[in-house]
């Protein structure tokens, strides 16, 4: 059990979350499109940790997204790893427009002993890669399954509805002073435990209908 005081740890959000959203207003001002949002500590487990009661959401711009089949550098990166998500793009009113696969790319060689400096950085972020999206997918449907050398390493399905995920990511913003604006993509939280990576590894990761993506890794 955490023993952080949940006021504290609301204070820590509220201080890490200015952070994060003057990071993005920097990053915007220096020619990155905005693309969206993401859901990070969408486990209890993580939450309880930090002394949360919901996940918390940071930010995705059009300079962290790499294509399909990507060999990605790790110079630099401390604790490299890969997490499978299902990006929503939000229609007009709020509601779910449509589903994709996406791959979030994350460093996790950050301290977790306190959630403001991990906001700040953007909660791991380090890039992202969308599929297709797909037309009528039942999303229920959806089972990741995530192969390194002939191997599944991972699987996974969502736990939470596509519409739901997105009424909070909107509700979460408002409360820290930011909008959620029809078209943006929102990848909705890992559904598989992070998956370490090092050069030379490359993953296969299966949708089911929503498709497939991968990725290669190098120094």
């Amino acid at each position: 059990m955490s023993d952080r005081d949940p006021t504290d740890s609301a204070a820590s959000v509220s201080r890490g979350m200015r952070a994060l959203l003057a990071r993005r207003d920097a990053a915007l001002a220096a020619g990155a499109a905005p693309l969206g949002w993401k859901i990070g500590f969408n486990t209890p487990a993580i939450q309880q940790h930090f002394g949360l009661t919901e996940a918390v959401v940071g930010y995705l711009t059009d300079a962290g997204v790499s294509p399909d089949g990507a060999a990605i550098s790790l110079a630099g990166w401390g604790a490299p790893a890969v997490e499978a998500e299902v990006a929503i793009r939000v229609a007009a009113g709020g509601g779910v427009a449509g589903l994709a696969p996406a791959l979030e790319l994350v460093d996790l060689d950050i301290s977790f002993d306190d959630i403001e400096p991990v906001l700040a950085a953007n909660i791991c972020h380090r890039g992202v890669i969308f599929g297709d999206e797909v037309p009528g997918v039942d999303p229920w449907a959806m089972v990741a399954a995530v192969t390194r050398a002939g191997a599944v390493v991972a699987e996974g399905r969502l736990v939470e509805d596509p519409a739901t995920t997105a009424a909070f990511v909107r509700s979460y913003l408002a409360a820290h002073g930011a909008t959620l604006e029809a078209g943006d993509r929102i990848i909705a939280g890992s559904v598989v435990a992070p998956v370490a990576v090092t050069p030379g590894d490359e993953l296969s990761v299966s949708f089911g209908p929503l498709g497939h993506l991968s990725v290669g890794f190098r120094d």
